[in-house]
């Protein structure tokens, strides 16, 4: 099974980060992993993506034309990538963000979520990637929670590991407001 995944927002949201633990979180499940990040460097707030590719084969490239999954975490994000999703494929938007009609296309798996509130809630407004990160291991299966949660200190500097439990919290609150919105659907 291959599971590719476009992430994008901005500089500060952790959208490379979360594009890393979710590559560790594969590795430690023994896939193949690939993981192209891309920023600006003119300043914090710029645009910054990533894409993932998880396969239980080789990957032959780490560019992908047309994502099976996008993590969208900014409206700037939901206007340039969010028609390049292929059909059947799932999005995650912030709808804490993203004011544009949310179910514009009906060829897709949408979870709309209010990322920035959900963060609030767990207690820090950084935590906005790792709630979109539990939510789409739970909706995807593309890896486990367990996965996530070990991979973070993997991924965190050790300095940062004080914040590990904080992490894991977000990453179930996401998982938890993702099985809600399956179970509603």
């Amino acid at each position: 099974m291959t599971y590719d995944v476009f992430l994008a927002g901005f500089g500060g949201q952790g959208v490379l980060l979360a594009g890393n633990l979710l590559s560790y979180a594969a590795m430690i499940e023994g896939k193949n992993v690939s993981y192209f990040p891309a920023y600006g460097v003119e300043k914090r707030g710029g645009a910054a993506t990533c894409t993932v590719v998880i396969s239980d084969e080789e990957i032959g490239s780490p560019v992908i034309g047309n994502p099976g999954a996008c993590l969208i975490f900014n409206q700037l994000s939901m206007d340039k990538y969010f028609d390049r999703v292929r059909p059947g494929g799932f999005c995650l938007v912030n709808s804490s963000l993203v004011s544009q009609d949310l179910n514009a296309r009906d060829d897709l798996n949408m979870l709309n979520l209010p990322i920035n509130e959900l963060a609030l809630e767990v207690g820090d407004a950084r935590l906005v990637n790792m709630v979109a990160l539990g939510a789409y291991a739970e909706s995807t299966g593309a890896v486990s929670l367990e996965s996530l949660k070990q991979a973070l200190s993997e991924v965190l500097p050790e300095r940062n590991h004080r914040f590990i439990p904080m992490n894991v919290q977000a990453i179930e609150r996401g998982a938890e407001m993702a099985r809600r919105a399956a179970e509603v659907a």
